[in-house]
């Protein structure tokens, strides 16, 4: 049986919000990146949002791997899609939706520092205090733990979850049920429909 935690679905509308409040902390440390470097994939939808409040043309990514299908933590982060640009005295600007453990953003860290970037800064949208890194800028801080769940990854975090009950609820309302018993967590019939038709 899965051990409960908490889950914290994010809306569009917060993001938006969540977003904007970044980009005006960027701008208020008047840091002025050459390049926005999003950690895929958690990381394109708030660094699109960053580039556009902040009005940054340049924009590329990298991708860690730590999670495999929702909340299914592999054993170590791990580089699969490296940096292929020359940012060598460029000022970067490093984004993410969450900094969880601290692992993908040091691992990020390290990848992007030997191309010899003048300078790099982290901005997510959520910074957990367990994490052992503290991003330069962050739109709310998590004390106590818990999942969180972006719109971008809502049916993916969902599917991960189910995946791994044994035995599994029967049909889409029998897992939201579930969902509401166990995480004390409301989640919409249209969702839990698709997660069930990709299972």
């Amino acid at each position: 049986m899965q051990q409960p935690f908490k889950i914290e679905f994010v809306s569009w509308n917060r993001i938006t919000r969540l977003s904007c409040l970044l980009a005006d902390k960027i701008a208020a440390d008047d840091y002025r990146p050459d390049l926005v470097i999003s950690i895929a994939r958690g990381g394109y939808v708030p660094a699109r949002l960053l580039c556009d409040y902040l009005d940054i043309y340049n924009l590329t990514s990298i991708r860690i791997s730590h999670y495999l299908g929702g909340a299914n933590k592999i054993e170590a982060a791990r580089l699969s899609i490296p940096l292929k640009l020359d940012i060598k005295g460029m000022n970067i600007l490093l984004v993410d939706d969450v900094d969880d453990s601290g692992d993908t953003l040091q691992l990020a860290l390290e990848h992007i520092n030997r191309a010899n970037p003048a300078r790099i800064k982290v901005a997510v949208l959520h910074h957990k205090s367990v994490s052992t890194i503290t991003p330069d800028y962050y739109a709310q801080k998590i004390v106590k733990w818990r999942w969180i769940t972006y719109p971008w990854a809502v049916v993916e975090d969902v599917q991960g979850l189910i995946r791994k009950l044994d035995p599994r609820p029967a049909n889409a309302q029998a897992a939201i049920d579930y969902f509401s018993k166990t995480y004390r967590t409301k989640i919409p019939l249209q969702i839990m429909e698709q997660v069930y038709r990709n299972i």
